[in-house]
């Protein structure tokens, strides 16, 4: 839905997303050119073009978005010849990864526009967080009809940093309803707890006692799981509302059987850079070693800045990648995910890519019905990989999560209606 691109911290800004910047430049040419000024008197002579001005200005934001929806649809096609270097939107925006659907971007803005008055605006003009948000909606409304699996991260996604999914949750209702759509519902997470169910389900507590008080039979609930330390720990939730762990061998293709001493090697290099970085910035963290993971946590009411988190991450990622395309550590290339998580930093081997790709082959899903909800997009966070795999829901808080859950239950909503009248209209011919 959005790219993917390297990132260099010291010659370019690495907390923004190249996509949505672009077209928020584009969407500057409106709000420049075209909003009036104020009246600068009461005369009300002045204000006769007001209703006239901003509908002119909503049909010219349309305008320039129908128009990125053409560039959008000619690059698909790209994709399905095999050159999707060729685009016209490549060039405009090298850094485009895969589009998994189409985007209704002029419909979508036009939900916005309802809500936020963004053609309204003379001072204020379309923000990151306006295109963010109208990506967003342009994708549910577009994987709605064929939606298979939705994946969640679950920090600052279905709950706080750090805090467990709470009980009273408004987000419980709705994953609840996603289950009853007969959707698979999982929750991929970077909490490596090993085969430990009962860690997991701590996380949980609140969403498998929601589950419980809705009675869910057997056959809903167990569509139900959670993917931990990004592609390694399968669990599924089973009748008694128990998480369930399912054996590496039952799920997991070979491509990510990794022996264990090429991990070993990959943490090792990766502990001894995070350690580098403690003592470089003098920062009041302890490393953390697991058995497919190590990270750097702050010690207990402190809180590290963004940017030192940043550098911990960066410089990790750096080092592991000249590390593997060494003689010496060729031969213990594996994929990885450094990444700042919010107050820590972990590397993890594999990543949610490979995790999302390996729940869509057990469950029999393909990208274009596969929808990941996160707040990991930027090229520090680890919902980032994922774009490449499926379709993606850019959100900021679990508050926002229930946001795009109502408008995607809508939506599913009016799916299942009209698929009840077509079968009552088929049944009436027979």
């Amino acid at each position: 839905m959005t790219s993917t691109y390297s990132i260099n911290y010291a010659l370019r800004a690495h907390k923004r997303d190249p996509f949505i910047e672009w077209i928020k430049a584009m969407m500057m040419t409106p709000f420049v050119l075209h909003a009036k000024p104020i009246p600068p008197n009461d005369d009300p002579n002045e204000n006769n073009e007001e209703p006239y001005q901003m509908d002119a200005n909503v049909a010219r934001y349309c305008d320039i978005l129908s128009s990125i929806e053409e560039l959008i649809n000619e690059h698909i096609g790209k994709q399905k010849n095999g050159v999707p270097d060729q685009s016209r939107l490549v060039r405009l925006v090298p850094s485009i990864s895969t589009f998994h659907t189409k985007l209704p971007l002029k419909d979508s803005f036009l939900l916005a526009n309802g809500k936020h008055s963004i053609a309204a605006r003379r001072f204020v003009p379309p923000s990151f967080n306006d295109i963010r948000r109208i990506l967003n909606t342009a994708q549910i409304i577009a994987i709605a009809p064929n939606l298979k699996l939705i994946t969640f991260d679950g920090d600052m996604t279905l709950y706080n940093d750090g805090d467990d999914f709470d009980q009273d949750s408004a987000l419980v209702n709705s994953l609840v309803r996603l289950l009853e759509f007969d959707l698979y519902v999982c929750v991929v997470t970077a909490a490596g707890y090993h085969t430990d169910a009962q860690r997991y389900e701590q996380r949980l507590s609140g969403l498998l006692k929601g589950f419980e008080r809705a009675n869910l039979p057997k056959e809903v609930i167990e569509r139900f799981y959670l993917l931990g330390g990004e592609c390694n720990f399968l669990f599924q939730c089973k009748e008694n509302y128990h998480l369930e762990y399912i054996p590496e061998d039952k799920y997991q293709p070979e491509y990510v059987q990794w022996q264990p001493e090429k991990i070993a090697a990959i943490l090792d290099v990766a502990e001894e850079n995070l350690q580098r970085c403690i003592d470089e910035m003098r920062l009041p963290c302890t490393v953390l070693r697991k058995s497919k993971a190590v990270g750097i946590v702050p010690k207990p009411k402190i809180k590290i800045f963004r940017e030192q988190l940043d550098e911990c991450a960066l410089s990790t990622q750096h080092r592991l990648d000249t590390y593997i395309q060494s003689a010496k550590g060729k031969g213990s290339a594996l994929p990885f995910c450094a990444f700042n998580g919010g107050s820590d930093v972990w590397v993890d081997i594999g990543n949610k890519l490979i995790g999302v790709q390996i729940l869509q082959e057990f469950l029999g899903a393909t990208s274009e019905q596969t929808l990941h909800v996160g707040d990991q997009f930027l090229s520090t966070g680890n919902d980032f990989a994922t774009r490449s795999q499926c379709c993606t829901l850019w959100i900021v808080n679990p508050e926002e999560t229930q946001q795009v859950l109502i408008e995607l239950d809508g939506l599913l909503e009016a799916k299942k209606v009209d698929r009840a009248i077509s079968n009552t209209k088929n049944s009436g011919i027979k």
